[in-house]
């Protein structure tokens, strides 16, 4: 219960400052809008293609760099001021991710119905799947970028996790399906759960189920590491 209350306080600060939820869509909109049009024109895909990969992408930015927000709240003491509160720091910092995994969904949709607007024609109940599967992925994501903002500081969090990122969307295949990739740099791509998130939701909007099971399972995995070791940092920083 006290996760959804930190939750939904974050939220209301996050509603207050409504550009926040609209400037981290603006860089997949941009990538809609301009690299969209020359993606469906030289044949590499479809919208139902690179949707999906924008929505990755969205993810990654949203999410894998939130962990700018506990920066400063570090620097400017709120977190030494909720310790003292009778909240546990498991619900701090799960609150915290729910909020941003809310946000991510609120984002996507916005993106989605974007997309409609430029000809994506994807199957309903594959874009509601996909998000779930979005959103799920988006908690172990947060919850990472709070554990590296805690462990890296306030100088090296943005640098390190910011050049992270890049490899991690280009191994995805969220810009270009890496389906045509080298052999070595295919194998690099299917160690990451993001390339399989990816490849599920090409599928799910598709209207089919193939690579489903094995997204299903690197989200679970990458959960099941990314939060008991974000809570581990939590705890430690805090305590």
């Amino acid at each position: 219960m006290t996760a959804f209350v930190v939750a939904a306080h974050y939220l209301r600060e996050t509603y207050r400052h409504k550009f926040v939820i609209f400037f981290g869509v603006v860089q997949p909109a941009l990538y809609l809008v301009f690299f969209g049009p020359v993606f469906t024109g030289a044949g590499i895909g479809d919208w139902d293609v690179l949707v999906p990969g924008l929505l990755m992408q969205l993810a990654l930015l949203t999410c894998g760099l939130t962990g700018f927000n506990i920066v400063f709240d570090h620097r400017f003491g709120v977190l030494e001021r909720l310790r003292v509160t009778p909240a546990s720091r498991f619900a701090l910092l799960v609150g915290r991710v729910m909020k941003d995994a809310v946000l991510l969904l609120v984002q996507a949709v916005i993106l989605l119905v974007l997309a409609a607007a430029f000809g994506l024609r994807a199957s309903l109940p594959g874009m509601v799947a996909g998000l779930v599967l979005v959103v799920a992925m988006a908690l172990g994501l947060a919850a990472l970028s709070y554990a590296a903002a805690l462990t890296l500081g306030d100088e090296l969090f943005a640098p390190v996790v910011g050049t992270a990122v890049v490899p991690l969307l280009l191994l995805s295949g969220a810009l270009l399906p890496m389906g045509g990739a080298p052999t070595w740099l295919d194998v690099a791509s299917q160690a990451t759960p993001f390339r399989h998130v990816v490849d599920a939701l090409r599928a799910l909007f598709a209207g089919s189920v193939e690579g489903l099971g094995w997204a299903v399972v690197g989200v679970g995995l990458f959960l099941a590491v990314a939060l008991p070791l974000a809570t581990r940092v939590f705890n430690r920083e805090n305590a």
